[in-house]
């Protein structure tokens, strides 16, 4: 297919990923605004699911930046939205953890947990767990070898994970970058437990669901990743669109049989969330 309207008109509520989808993480894509606007003003429903490991608001205020405001969307829901409800209720697994956490990832993420009452231990040695909200800003979201100490140290006094965005890299603005699921994925593989949250998980789909308000029937997820939007949609048994403007980097004749390797069967393919 070539825009999004024709396959909006079998919908009520859509699932939209962001970065990739929506933006590069610096601006939106071309086109996608109008898509946005005209889906809202067909009185169709919006709810963004994001791996981003922040929390809602604060997602919020980064998209307002780039000139993406509540008027295009519904609600937010985030990976790192779902970490900070399951520390803060100690919820499945969390229940286990202790109260003090070593911190791998940029002082931005702190929202995820400088309002609950946990302790900050300065080495995964002293911690409880490890809290990995991705790459920081002094060593950078290129090479994962230099977080490699980090982990080694993990491992060693067998302190366990919890990644709160489980996307392995992203496009920023051309250049790709780790996250920190890529970390995390290197921590597992070494024997260390990991505790993940969102997409692909289908449990997240239930919260983001209640925030749309639409049934699942008659909702759309749209991403463009097929390790987490696509296989996530897929396991939570909602239809799919995936869009080509992110991760993946494909010629629209190549998507059908990517797709077909990797076990996946959009509803439908773009180029991009257009309309």
């Amino acid at each position: 297919m070539s825009g999004f309207g024709r396959l909006s008109v079998d919908y009520d509520g859509f699932i939209v990923d962001l970065w990739g989808v929506v933006h590069d993480g610096v601006k939106p894509y071309p086109g996608v605004l109008d898509c946005l606007a005209r889906l809202r003003g067909a009185g169709k429903r919006v709810v963004f699911l994001s791996n981003a490991p922040r929390r809602a608001d604060k997602i919020a205020e980064a998209l307002a930046d780039m000139g993406i405001t509540r008027d295009f969307y519904d609600a937010i829901m985030s990976s790192g939205e779902a970490v900070y409800q399951a520390l803060r209720d100690r919820t499945d697994e969390f229940a286990a953890l202790g109260n003090t956490l070593y911190h791998l990832g940029p002082p931005r993420d702190r929202g995820l947990f400088d309002t609950l009452p946990l302790r900050e231990a300065s080495s995964p040695a002293a911690a409880d767990f490890i809290l990995n909200t991705g790459p920081d800003d002094i060593l950078g979201p290129q090479d994962p070898s230099v977080y490699q100490p980090v982990l080694d140290e993990g491992l060693k006094h067998e302190k366990p994970m919890v990644c709160a965005n489980p996307d392995l890299e992203v496009i920023r603005d051309g250049q790709r970058i780790i996250c920190a699921g890529l970390l995390a994925e290197i921590y597992e593989s070494a024997g260390g437990k990991v505790i993940q949250r969102g997409k692909p998980d289908p449990a997240i789909y239930a919260p983001t669901l209640a925030l749309l308000g639409t049934e699942r029937r008659r909702t759309l997820a749209v991403g463009d990743s097929l390790r987490t939007d696509m296989a996530g949609a897929k396991a939570a048994r909602i239809d799919a669109c995936w869009v080509l403007s992110g991760i993946h980097a494909l010629r629209p004749e190549e998507a059908p049989q990517e797709a077909e390797m990797a076990g996946i069967t959009p509803t439908a393919i773009l180029p991009g969330l257009v309309w």
